[in-house]
């Protein structure tokens, strides 16, 4: 089996970062471990353990990266976390401060709203439809 385990997000603080995406997400601190150059290596996961794809929080190193922080796919939605109860988690992440960017729609794939993370990165909560 064959499965995209990690993506990086390139972030300016783990724990800034770490406190929205468990606090604010509802993700789950999956590792946080230090590395000899000083960086750690945390990671966060949207569910269960390796329920789903894991978010790799590193912070930006240099002008070119963090450049990139918030704008890591040029304005587009470039992260889709599913979810079983759409009206649940938009409550619960509207509640904890989360900006959304519309109203929920419905869509014949499901019910969608785009949200931004701490640092402006778009992405689509999304219950698909059955």
């Amino acid at each position: 089996m064959r499965r995209v385990a990690l993506v990086t997000l390139v972030v300016d603080d783990y724990d800034k970062a770490i406190r929205f995406y468990t606090e604010a997400l509802g993700f789950r601190l999956a590792e946080d471990a230090p590395r000899p150059d000083g960086s750690r290596w945390v990671v966060v996961e949207p569910g269960t353990e390796g329920n789903g794809t894991g978010l790799l929080l590193a912070r930006a190193k240099g002008g070119d990266q963090q450049a990139r922080i918030g704008d890591q796919t040029g304005g587009r939605v470039g992260f889709f976390l599913h979810t079983d109860d759409f009206a649940r988690d938009h409550a619960r992440m509207t509640a904890a401060g989360v900006t959304f960017l519309e109203e929920p729609r419905h869509e014949p794939y499901g019910a969608v709203a785009v949200f931004q993370d701490l640092y402006g990165n778009r992405w689509d909560l999304l219950q698909p439809a059955d």
